[in-house]
């Protein structure tokens, strides 16, 4: 315990009790400051928090224990140490002081050696006690990060699952349909083929003729390919839409697989598509895609789709909150734009991914922590301050690339992914 130093404050009207206990702490090498009354305490604490503080009792002005009732009231100084220096004998002033929140007390007239002392062990106590709650902060927060690490997983695995699910039950009635319509054509075609060899060589009669009017023959045999055409292709359009729930639900935990990002990109845009849609408070947000030409990625490709998808989602929901605290005149048609744009960076074989708004934008502070773990500018509830967080460890630790922003208040942010093509 010898080897503890720090700064203690010596509060005391008596000039001989200031030279012998500060002469004494100094020749332990401990650093020490003198305040004659309980005011010029409080001015030189406001300066300076020492580690320590020798506190005497009886002062002219601002006795001890208001000095210390006032410390105690401060959240500066309230874990800073406090030992009384007193003359009173009687236990009634000893339990205040205690009570007031010193750690101890020292009897006058005092001995050096005891004092020095009392100042070591209470200095060690002060310096474990703040070591241990250092490292208990350190855990809840660890724990508390881990906690809604999980819950994120498991919300984002159990939005994969439920997609991965719908695009399943989708595929049988999809496949059925687009063979029947195919079927469908064919008979049609072959039927029209017959009705018309049939007409050249046996005339319809009068009443078959006046039939064929009223069902506009010439009509049906123009506009039902057309219609089975159109029927086809709404087909083949949803199945685009099952591959892209498909793509989206991808999961991989063991190994990295070669991805196109740009189907990443469109699967999460397809997900978010019902929010980027107008509202009763905003018009539609727009998306400006400008892919360039990028080769496919060596990646967890489920987890890249996380990191856009909560990039993204934070940008609607800035969107919605702009919508909803502005006049409506002010948001119109078209103002509210989200840009994705796609580039190879050859020298340094990555793949840069910019993901940009012309919203709100950010302060240099909230800058600076928006990619801690907690951290977040959404009111209480909707928010956890997880998503960015997590997506800078996907895309630093996973996939050993960078996550940065660049904001300017009232101009909009851009976020800037570089994942490694190998």
């Amino acid at each position: 315990m010898s080897s503890i130093t720090g700064l203690v404050l010596i509060v005391d009207d008596t000039p001989a009790n200031l030279e012998v206990i500060s002469e004494t702490l100094s020749d332990a090498g401990f650093e020490v400051a003198i305040a004659t009354s309980g005011e010029q305490a409080l001015r030189q604490i406001e300066r300076q928090i020492p580690d320590l503080i020798l506190l005497d009792v009886m002062m002219p002005g601002i006795d001890g224990f208001e000095t210390c009732r006032r410390l105690q009231a401060s959240d500066r100084t309230c874990s800073v140490p406090i030992i009384f220096m007193t003359a009173l004998s009687d236990t009634d002033s000893k339990v205040q002081a205690l009570e007031l929140g010193a750690v101890d007390y020292v009897a006058k007239p005092f001995h050096e050696k005891e004092v020095l002392a009392r100042v070591r062990t209470h200095l060690q106590l002060s310096f474990l006690i703040n070591q241990l709650e250092a490292q208990v902060a350190e855990k809840t927060a660890e724990l508390r990060a881990s906690q809604l690490q999980v819950v994120q997983s498991e919300k984002m695995a159990s939005i994969g699952n439920l997609v991965a699910g719908v695009a399943h039950e989708l595929n049988n009635p999809i496949g059925f349909l687009n063979g029947s319509i195919g079927n469908a054509k064919d008979y049609i075609r072959d039927l029209f083929k017959y009705l018309s060899t049939y007409q050249q060589h046996q005339p319809p009669t009068d009443s078959v003729a006046k039939i064929g009017e009223q069902l506009d023959l010439p009509f049906l045999q123009e506009d039902l390919p057309k219609l089975l055409s159109s029927m086809q292709s709404a087909v083949h359009r949803i199945m685009g839409i099952s591959a892209s729930l498909r793509t989206f639900s991808r999961t991989d935990t063991r190994c990295r697989v070669s991805t196109d990002l740009h189907q990443g990109f469109d699967s999460t845009l397809l997900i978010l598509k019902y929010r980027l849609k107008a509202n009763q408070y905003r018009p539609a947000i727009t998306v400006l895609k400008q892919y360039g030409e990028i080769p496919q990625v060596s990646c967890f490709p489920g987890q890249l789709n996380q990191v856009f998808m909560n990039i993204l989602a934070n940008a609607i929901d800035m969107f919605d909150e702009i919508s909803q605290e502005a006049p409506p005149e002010s948001v119109t048609e078209g103002s509210q734009k989200i840009t994705i744009q796609t580039a190879l960076l050859a020298d340094q074989n990555a793949v840069e991914i910019r993901i940009g708004d012309n919203g709100k934008g950010m302060t240099e502070a909230v800058k600076a922590h928006i990619f801690d773990y907690l951290f977040t500018t959404k009111a209480v509830g909707k928010g956890t301050g997880l998503g960015l967080a997590i997506a800078h460890q996907i895309v630093t630790e996973t996939h050993g690339g960078s996550l940065s922003v660049q904001s300017e208040l009232g101009q909009g942010s851009e976020f800037c992914i570089r994942i490694p093509i190998v």
